[in-house]
């Protein structure tokens, strides 16, 4: 497959990963526990995002050891990403209808976006040897 391929159809499997995980199946427990490194509804959400990213390392690939990789680099920086926004949303105590919680909430999804680029990168660049 051509790269540009393999590019553009990792990118959907991110896309997809991330509104079915992000906006589907966030149930309370999970929306909870992810300020609170207590607490199992933040690794839970991490770690579903990082297996959800499965399809998208298949289709560039990759060797089971840097799947291994990958998923563990996703289920580190997505939690680190959603456990300090958490953070910070509780200490703002900004509501939903405050520009700063719009602000926080559109850094986070910018973040996760940008670390599906990096992954992207981070793949094909390995894969190919660039």
């Amino acid at each position: 497959m051509q790269m540009t391929t393999v590019t553009l159809a990792m990118l959907l499997c991110f896309q997809l990963k991330h509104f079915v995980a992000d906006y589907l199946l966030q149930p309370g427990w999970i929306r909870r526990g992810k300020g609170d490194m207590r607490c199992f509804g933040g690794y839970a959400h991490a770690g579903l995002h990082a297996f959800g990213s499965l399809p998208a390392f298949l289709i560039a690939g990759l060797e089971p050891a840097a799947i291994l990789l990958l998923c563990a680099a996703e289920f580190t920086v997505h939690y680190a990403t959603d456990y300090t926004k958490d953070g910070l949303s509780g200490r703002s105590g900004a509501g939903s209808d405050s520009a700063a919680y719009w602000a926080l909430h559109g850094a986070d999804q910018c973040l996760h976006q940008l670390t599906y680029v990096g992954l992207v990168f981070v793949a094909l660049a390995s894969k190919n040897g660039i």
